[in-house]
């Protein structure tokens, strides 16, 4: 494997299983997969990509509405645990978003990138491969942490303590930048993972340049409330206010 393009997520493939599978009230069960399937609307007899899968949570929803399902992710452990938790027809490959010549060109009806784009190092070969195997018109849907709200260690919330209000800090934007991010924060060497952070306006002329365009942005917030209490009211308001995920719906046009 490329040590270029390992991200690390191998690493913790167990606790990001726990997370999705057992622990409920996730972002991907509340927010995510309503949204993704309603923009998706996977159909019988199409074909569809699940690209940077992790260990299958979305592919296994989309192939239970009929759809031919291709899943890959750099990562054997999470692909392991795919494998291990579907009961359909479902098609598993380890392999880096750059290099899915496991699929042939124009084969593929529409296809996602879930909560991985931020993980993934080489955008634009990544993009060319996504270019290759879709027909045209196919359609590709990238949900990510909102760019300008989720930069790691660049932004965080706040309180204003005179207009009592919750308020979003950036400190950071424009420059593209490369974290490394604990899994366990406050553990000792423990396990660390890569994001990659990219303004809006690297994504769209990274798309362009590979023949996508964007047909619909939107921006979907946390469905977290705030425990009774004298923040409670400002702090719901504020999740309301301030997406957390952005999803891009990218239209192949030639």
């Amino acid at each position: 494997m490329n040590k270029k393009h390992d991200t690390g997520w191998g690493k913790v493939a167990g606790w990001y299983d726990e997370l999705l599978e057992k622990q409920g009230d996730t972002f991907q069960e509340e927010v995510i997969l309503p949204n993704l399937m309603r923009l998706l609307d996977p159909q019988k007899g199409e074909v569809i990509l699940d690209l940077a899968c992790g260990q299958g949570y979305f592919a296994r929803e989309i192939a239970r509405k009929g759809a031919t399902v291709h899943a890959s992710d750099i990562s054997r452990q999470l692909i392991a645990l795919a494998i291990k938790a579907t009961s359909q027809t479902i098609y598993y490959h380890t392999a880096p978003s750059h290099d899915i010549s496991f699929l042939t060109t124009g084969s593929v009806d529409k296809m996602i990138i879930v909560l991985a784009i931020q993980n993934i190092e080489d955008l634009a070969g990544t993009l060319a491969e996504c270019t290759r195997v879709l027909k045209v018109g196919g359609r590709m849907l990238i949900v990510l942490n909102h760019p300008t709200f989720r930069i790691p260690k660049k932004t965080a919330w706040g309180w204003d303590e005179e207009k009592k209000i919750q308020y979003r800090r950036v400190d950071q934007y424009l420059s593209e930048m490369r974290t490394k991010i604990d899994m366990h924060p406050g553990q000792t060497d423990g396990p660390q993972t890569v994001s990659f952070h990219r303004p809006l306006q690297v994504y769209f002329k990274a798309l362009n340049k590979a023949h996508f365009a964007v047909a619909r942005l939107e921006e979907w917030v946390s469905h977290k409330e705030s425990k009774p209490g004298p923040r409670a009211m400002p702090e719901n308001l504020a999740r309301k206010e301030i997406p957390m995920f952005m999803c891009l719906d990218a239209r192949k046009l030639k």
